[in-house]
């Protein structure tokens, strides 16, 4: 400025107030920045909302006096900085730097103030700030002594719904003008009032408010404070109750765990339309402690929870280690035993608690313990299991030699990390040894089967050659011819015996039934083995019907004969007496269909599934049956067909009888043909 405005009519301290106001505000608001910015990053460095009033405040007690100073706005100001907490140096701080932001402006416009004012604005400035920090401390006293009686009544660790009327209470008991007050929890998507103290406590509780809805519904969604002048008028306040109960002021605000919502916490008066700041602050700290209370219950609830499904996980583990007949254990990848039941300890010959902890070298045997490991090893590096692994050595628990089959599978969490490998062993010692006996047996049978089949085919083709020469002769009577008879159909049934032994004692010894494929006629074959047939059958019809031209294939004659006699003999003994057994020949274009039908009882449907089966009859035993056989013939009948590549098939019915129909191919298919 230059001389003649320095020595003009010098400003008051009201008037410079008002002309550098936002001047002063911005300055001040640098400073803070500068001087307590750093302190906490997350909290703003000051509140504005205060300090332009306490500008003006400050301009008007200039003009009017110190009586001008509105005690609620330091207040408010005092319980704002203790809310964003800020401690008592760094509200004094800011005092000093708007003071010191005065008087640089002061000094940078070369001005002074009339005379006395700045004296005077000194004082005004030290008693605001007196009062700001007295109330400051006063409040932030209040709080601790409440929050000390809070934590008191933590101490018999009570249930949560208690807990809440507790910290309630002491809210009321510091809150001389709170009549009510509640705390709501977010359940699903409503609020339920779980504790109450005040004014309709039995009312409320319990009651439910939608997210969204109401004051505090509404209050919740938006997760913002709330406040309603007069809650017995206002249509947002949805209780009832509050609204009988005749309230004034209601104030609410979420409780808060983090960015999750717990739910809501109110107080409410019946004397007052407003609360004031230090309340407001003091059910702040409730509200925080509450919550803080709340989510710690949530977390030991869960963790409770968790704990007692471990625990009941781990009991039915337990359980079905020691129940299972099979050896069980779980180790972790360095092969260190981490559960195990009896049944395997007993094979490592120690016991169940001695395991735990101990590597797979301490615990197994030197002979046993590398294939173990390669497995178990195996299992680790490639995260597959491995299955069958034969284990053979002493028994200790049975003593005498084992067989043991092991399988090794790895041991995954849900996201799929890998936390060990667990087997099982099982005892196939029994086993093993039954499967070694009845193996024995089945190859004495079969052998002694092959050899007696052999052995007795030499002596009936003698017999048979006896006979036929013995019928030959011309002085026989009836009688004695008769018997000739007999003597041929007995042999004749002999031999069909004895060949199907053979047949069976080839296919179960591994060779399989041999085959020699010819070109013929299939209508030749046919009759010629039903010509045999009537010979030892005089009393029977034997008929051949033929459908088509062609019956020509590449066919084993001799089994394709032995199949037809199987099948005619098998129609000749379960047929009505005197009822014609008929055979049917029909070409086709890639197979010779033969189909055998007599007239007789229907096969049982409990025989059919396993009609094609060794040793099985074709109707249910009788004592009484004259025509009991071995029950190979269907069986070699199956087998011959396969090997020709053909099929078989049985139709039965009552009052139609019993049909075997049998596809013979002109020329054998390859090998894992399917027909379409």
């Amino acid at each position: 400025m230059d001389e003649h405005a320095r020595s003009g009519p010098r400003p008051s301290a009201a008037e410079f107030l008002r002309a550098n106001h936002d001047m002063l505000l911005t300055e001040w608001q640098q400073a803070v920045m500068r001087d307590l910015g750093g302190n906490d990053a997350a909290r703003p460095p000051w509140l504005i909302d205060h300090m332009p009033e306490l500008l003006t405040a400050l301009a008007d007690a200039m003009e009017l006096g110190p009586e001008a100073l509105d005690e609620r706005l330091e207040s408010a100001h005092a319980a704002a900085r203790l809310d964003a907490g800020f401690n008592l140096g760094e509200v004094a701080q800011e005092y000093a730097l708007l003071r010191r932001c005065i008087l640089h402006r002061l000094e940078a416009l070369e001005q002074r103030l009339r005379p006395g004012d700045l004296t005077r604005l000194e004082e005004t400035l030290d008693r605001v700030v007196t009062r700001t920090m007295t109330f400051f401390w006063a409040m932030k006293q209040r709080i601790l002594q409440t929050l000390d009686r809070m934590s008191e009544a933590t101490l018999d660790d009570p249930d949560m719904e208690t807990l809440l009327e507790r910290l309630l209470t002491r809210l009321m008991e510091s809150a001389l003008t709170v009549d009510t007050a509640a705390v709501m929890l977010l359940e699903d998507d409503a609020l339920v009032v779980r504790a109450a103290v005040g004014l309709s406590t039995d009312e409320v509780k319990g009651l439910r408010v939608p997210v969204g809805q109401g004051v505090s519904g509404r209050s919740a969604l938006e997760r913002r404070p709330f406040f309603v002048r007069s809650a017995a008028t206002d249509p947002r306040v949805l209780f009832g109750p509050l609204r009988r109960a005749g309230l004034r002021a209601l104030y609410g605000l979420p409780l808060m765990d983090g960015e999750r919502l717990l739910g809501m916490a109110y107080m409410g008066s019946r004397t007052a339309f407003a609360f004031s700041d230090s309340e407001v602050l003091l059910f702040h700290a409730v509200a925080e402690r509450a919550s803080a209370h709340i989510a710690q219950t949530e977390l030991h609830a869960r963790e409770h929870e968790a704990r007692q499904e471990a625990e009941r996980s781990l009991a039915l583990l337990d359980s079905l280690l020691e129940a299972a007949p099979v050896g069980i254990a779980f180790l972790d990848p360095e092969l260190r035993y981490l559960r195990i039941n009896s049944t395997l300890a007993r094979l490592n010959n120690k016991p169940v608690e001695d395991h735990r902890g101990r590597t797979l070298h301490e615990m197994v045997r030197i002979g046993a313990v590398a294939p173990i490991e390669r497995a178990l090893r195996r299992v680790l590096e490639t995260g597959r299991p491995v299955q069958d692994v034969l284990l053979e050595g002493p028994d200790p628990v049975r003593g005498r030699a084992g067989v043991w089959r092991a399988d090794y599978f790895p041991v995954r969490t849900p996201d799929g990390a890998l936390l060990g490998v667990g087997c099982t062993v099982v005892d196939i010692t029994d086993l093993k040894r039954a499967e070694t006996a009845l193996q024995q047996a089945i190859d004495f049978r079969e052998e002694l089967i092959a050899v007696l089949g052999h052995d007795l085919r030499n002596p009936l083709h003698a017999v048979n050659a006896s006979a036929f020469m013995l019928g030959k002769v011309p002085a026989l009577d009836t009688p004695a011819r008769r018997s000739v008879d007999r003597i041929r159909k007995a042999t004749a049934r002999m031999t069909r015996m004895i060949n199907d032994i053979l047949d069976f004692a080839r296919s179960r010894l591994g060779g399989g039934i041999p085959v020699t494929r010819q070109h013929v006629n299939m209508e030749e074959l046919c009759q010629g083995m039903l010509e045999e047939l009537q010979v030892v059958y005089p009393e029977r019809p034997l008929v051949l019907e033929v459908h088509g031209d062609d019956l020509w294939g590449d066919w084993d004659p001799d089994r394709v004969t032995q199949v037809l006699g199987n099948l005619v003999v098998n129609a000749l003994q379960h047929a009505m007496n005197d009822s014609p057994v008929v055979t049917t020949l029909t070409g086709e274009s890639v197979d010779v269909v033969m189909q055998v039908r007599n007239k007789g009882d229907p096969i049982p449907p409990e025989l059919l599934p396993h009609l094609f089966d060794p040793f099985k009859q074709s109707s249910v035993p009788n004592a009484g049956n004259k025509h009991r056989s071995l029950g190979l013939g269907l069986y070699i009948v199956s087998e011959i067909v396969q090997v020709h590549r053909g099929s078989v098939r049985v139709e039965t019915a009552a009052g139609d009888g019993t049909t075997f129909t049998v596809r013979w191919p002109r020329v054998p298919p390859p090998l894992g043909y399917l027909k379409p």
